[in-house]
């Protein structure tokens, strides 16, 4: 089925609650484990379906935010999705307590009960209230960002549009693509911070509802952090630093001297790799398009499969447009067993690690799709990261077709870019953490917080020369992980890390890297991070030795460019 023929109905939440509550009632009274498994699938079609029509009202309204129908059933599901949980909060109460758990452990495994058992701690009917208003700032913060238009050089944009000139190797109008991009979130700064603040004492407050002396523990337990902690993750942190940053400032460091520019670096010209100009993909969007079928035609008889469904059934939308939220992402819609790619095609590389990035999501989610019940689906982010990142660096066998001459600056720059992007995905995280530790911060503390720890993770960053926004230490506003899905953000780099071993070991046996990560996404949901990253047969990125490891690879082979062939 293509996607403008799935049907959108406004679900009546009322009548959802009703059924689900009979549900539930039944459930508790199962005689049997076959009656019990039966009600179980039953609970899991109807809240299915609930989903489904949330996730297609999403996707049609960021398709075109100015569509007036969708903007209104996104504001209807941002007020009724928390009062739905009411009713998910009942049935997983009612399950995690059935006399039948041995029997479900053994047919679907223990983790559907670990994480039912964890999401009961991230919601109370005292905080609906809460997660109403939660909804309506991340979409004021959505609408913001997608509103923009951006005038350069007589011509205006938004933040997609502009991306393209930010990366043009003429000195002077890349910097004034990034200054005029500075200027409009100047112009909307005020509202930014109050957006966080207000967002920050939301969540604040709900967590202190729910007994948490903070948010970090409840937004841990909402991004469904089975099998590692905080403190885990300051390990990692402090992994990072000792063996990722030293590394990334090497490759800044050459890239600076190779351009003939001062160091550290402003942002402008950071986002300069060569002075014959980035790497782009050659031809047309069409010709991505085109290009990216015939990789996953030829990578194996599954994914083959996996892009005619995504092509025949018309599941992607990449092309930016005024009017269109920005960003990107791969979602799911239940009803239908199919993915869906969101995308904003802008000309640049980037257009290509859509078609392998987001679709390494979509492929994850049609191999699982029908896996019951959803819950088993996917599995936590950062393993799901892993299914993306890692498809990227499959890709790469197939450069030329995308990159033509520029595919030797670019197989350079998605590994430089592999490791660069960790110290960076890093250093967001540890804001987080710290924000949230200290909720009552005024705007500009939460600056000085992020100017201080680009010292620490982005030290080939200059923040003195004058670039609006930039120069105040406010590019964390950008990212919008930050504002919409607190504490999403270190799962790209765990994912990173574990992507950058399937990379090396390709790189070695390409065959037995793929069969490697076929055996991890078929467990699909069933199996924690670390359990995955062992059925992979690949070293957990908690410890020094996988990140060492991997940086000692990445040198030897970033060191066998020939620099003077990346100009």
């Amino acid at each position: 089925m293509k996607f403008s023929d799935m049907q959108y109905k406004r679900p009546d939440l009322q009548k959802l609650k009703e059924k689900l509550a009979s549900v539930t009632g039944a459930f508790s009274k199962a005689a049997s484990f076959e009656e019990a498994e039966r009600l179980m699938l039953e609970f899991d079609r109807e809240s299915g379906h609930f989903t489904s029509m949330c996730t297609l009202a999403l996707i049609r309204h960021q398709m075109n935010t100015e569509d007036k129908f969708y903007e209104a059933e996104t504001e209807y599901f941002d007020e009724v999705v928390p009062e739905a949980q009411e009713s998910l909060q009942a049935w997983t109460l009612e399950f995690i307590k059935t006399p039948f758990r041995k029997e479900f452990e053994d047919k679907y495994g223990r983790l559907l009960f670990v994480n039912a058992e964890m999401g009961l701690k991230t919601f109370s009917p005292a905080i609906i209230s809460e997660l109403q208003s939660e909804n309506v700032l991340i979409t004021e913060y959505v609408r913001l960002l997608a509103s923009a238009q951006i005038p350069y050089e007589g011509e205006v944009y938004t933040i997609s549009q502009l991306s393209p000139m930010k990366q043009q190797n003429d000195d002077r109008r890349r910097r004034a693509a990034w200054e005029a991009e500075g200027k409009f979130y100047e112009s909307v700064g005020e509202r930014l911070d109050s957006l966080y603040d207000e967002l920050t004492a939301l969540r604040t407050a709900m967590a202190k509802k729910m007994g948490y002396v903070s948010y970090t523990q409840m937004g841990y337990y909402r991004m469904t952090r089975n099998c590692y902690d905080k403190e885990d993750v300051e390990r990692f942190r402090d992994a990072v630093v000792k063996y990722i940053v030293p590394l990334a400032e090497s490759i800044f460091k050459k890239q600076a001297r190779r351009m003939g520019f001062d160091y550290p670096m402003s942002y402008a010209d950071a986002a300069l790799e060569f002075r014959s100009g980035n790497p782009k993909p050659r031809g047309t969007a069409d010709d991505i398009l085109k290009q990216a079928g015939k990789f996953y035609a030829e990578l194996s008889a599954e994914t083959k499969e996996f892009i005619e469904f995504m092509y025949s059934g018309e599941l992607l939308d990449v092309l930016s447009r005024k009017g269109k939220a920005g960003g990107g992402f791969c979602t799911e819609i239940a009803d239908y067993a199919a993915p869906f790619i969101f995308a904003n095609f802008n000309g640049t590389q980037g257009d290509v690690e859509v078609m392998t990035h987001e679709a390494g999501h979509a492929f994850a989610a049609y191999i699982a799709r029908d896996i019951v019940p959803g819950d088993l689906r996917t599995p936590s982010m950062e393993s799901a990261e892993i299914h993306s990142m890692s498809m990227e660096f499959f890709a790469r066998p197939w450069a030329e077709g995308f990159f033509g001459d520029d595919t030797e600056k670019f197989l350079y720059s998605h590994l430089a870019s592999a490791l660069k992007f960790i110290p960076y995905g890093t250093m967001v995280d540890h804001f987080q953490h710290l924000m949230y530790a200290k909720p009552e911060l005024k705007p500009s503390d939460r600056h000085g917080v992020w100017r201080e720890l680009m010292t620490i993770y982005m030290p080939w960053i200059a923040l003195d020369d004058g670039t609006p926004f930039y120069s105040d230490a406010r590019a964390w506003q950008r990212q919008s992980h930050i504002y919409e899905v607190p504490f999403y953000y270190i799962d790209y780099c765990l994912a990173q890390a574990v992507a950058l071993q399937f990379w090396a070991l390709a790189d070695i046996d390409r065959d037995g890297a793929w069969q490697a990560y076929m055996r991890l996404i078929r467990c699909a949901g069933k199996k924690t991070f670390s359990e995955l990253v062992e059925v992979a047969g690949l070293k957990s990125p908690f410890g020094d030795e996988g990140l060492k490891e991997v940086c000692e690879a990445a040198e030897r082979r970033l060191d066998a460019f020939d620099q003077s062939k990346l100009i």
